[in-house]
């Protein structure tokens, strides 16, 4: 078993989704925990990419490229979640976005990666979004959750605009904001006035999940 969860890891360190594909669909042909193979392969994967990235050994295109196998192996791990344990939270909407000016986008894909394994119903709006784009897709989802990442602290600013205009449009409390990101803390998450703070994207999970039970 061991042996299958290493090949997912590697799938996602060589940008291979054809080998990411052939991991999934063995592991479930053999009647495994599709959950498991996520938190014991996949995401164990993204992990060290986004670990490799933060120390200047791996370049921007392999790291996107690595979230795009990421993506794909969730989405078939998603799809293939017993139904009761993937519905638990399917009426939950998130909106997901890398806020306005910033490109990164490997610690918001970990997260969204655990989201879905968890059952919830994530929007992925991508990096470098306007705010304006982050609420009509909430108010278009009926998001319960709207949760962004910043890995610059020159693009923080744009979460508390995002509490901002939340506010003016009177959405500020019907629906809750998750801050995430390198330099975003607890402090400032309290002083925007965010409903969770995320440390990492298992944090994240839990934040949301209490948050909407």
């Amino acid at each position: 078993m061991s042996e299958i969860f290493q090949q997912a890891v590697d799938a996602i360190m060589e940008q291979d989704e054809a080998k990411a594909m052939d991991v999934v669909k063995r592991h479930l042909d053999a009647g495994g925990d599709p959950m498991l193979l996520m938190n014991q392969g996949f995401i164990k994967g993204i992990t060290q990419v986004g670990d490799l990235f933060g120390s200047g050994k791996l370049f921007l295109p392999e790291l996107m490229m690595s979230a795009d196998v990421m993506l794909a192996a969730s989405q078939a791990i998603n799809e293939a979640m017993p139904e009761g344990q993937s519905s638990t939270f399917a009426n939950v909407h998130i909106t997901a976005a890398t806020v306005k000016g910033d490109i990164h986008d490997i610690g918001k894909g970990i997260g969204i990666a655990l989201f879905r394994a968890n059952g919830f119903t994530v929007h992925d709006l991508g990096r470098d979004v306007d705010n304006d784009v982050i609420v009509d897709s909430a108010v278009k989802n009926n998001a319960a959750i709207i949760a962004t990442s910043a890995l610059l602290t020159t693009t923080l600013p744009e979460q508390k605009k995002l509490e901002e205009m939340l506010k003016k449009s009177g959405l500020k409390g019907k629906i809750k904001t998750m801050v995430a990101g390198a330099p975003v803390t607890p402090r400032w998450a309290s002083r925007i006035g965010a409903d969770i703070y995320a440390e990492d994207a298992h944090a994240g999970v839990r934040g949301v999940i209490e948050a909407v039970s």
